[in-house]
C-alpha cells in the first residue's frame, strides 16, 4: 500500500523484524512497515516504509516509499516518498528521492539526488518557441 504522506511509525505499525544479533543474505520484498537491526546483505524493495536501526549492518540496493535510516549503510537508495537519515547513520552510496531530512552528525559519503515528486500525466510539457528574426 503507497502511502501519499509519510507519517510518524509506531511500533504497532512494524510487520516484520530482523533483530540485533541475526544475519540475512538475500532479496527482501514486503508490504506494510518492516525494521531491520541486524545485519542484511542484498536487495530490498517494497512501494510501504523500511526502517534501519542504529545498530544495523546493511550492504544493500533499497528502492522503498519512505526510509528511516539510523544504521551502517553501504549502497544505493531510492526512495519515492522520503529518506530520513538519524544519527548514528552512516551512509556510503547514493540516494535518489524527493524529500530528505538529514540530522547534525550524519555520515554521507556520496550523492543526493532529488526530484519532484510525480506529477499528473495530464500536464503538457511548455511549447517551444520559434526563432525568429526582430525587425
Amino acid at each position: 500500500m503507497l502511502r501519499k504522506k509519510t507519517r510518524a511509525i509506531d511500533r504497532g505499525d512494524i510487520k516484520a523484524f530482523l533483530g540485533s544479533g541475526c544475519q540475512f543474505e538475500g532479496t527482501l520484498n514486503f508490504e506494510e512497515i518492516v525494521r531491520l537491526d541486524g545485519i542484511f546483505t542484498g536487495k530490498i524493495t517494497s512501494k510501504d516504509a523500511l526502517i534501519i536501526g542504529p545498530d544495523a549492518h546493511i550492504n544493500a540496493d533499497i528502492d522503498v516509499g519512505h526510509l528511516v535510516l539510523s544504521g551502517k549503510f553501504k549502497g544505493d537508495i531510492r526512495a519515492s516518498l522520503k529518506v530520513e537519515l538519524r544519527v548514528p547513520a552512516q551512509v556510503e552510496g547514493n540516494i535518489y528521492t524527493p524529500s530528505i531530512s538529514i540530522e547534525e552528525g550524519v555520515q554521507i559519503n556520496g550523492s543526493i539526488r532529488m526530484s519532484e515528486p510525480d506529477k499528473p500525466s495530464s500536464e503538457k510539457p511548455p511549447e517551444k518557441k520559434k526563432a525568429g528574426k526582430v525587425s
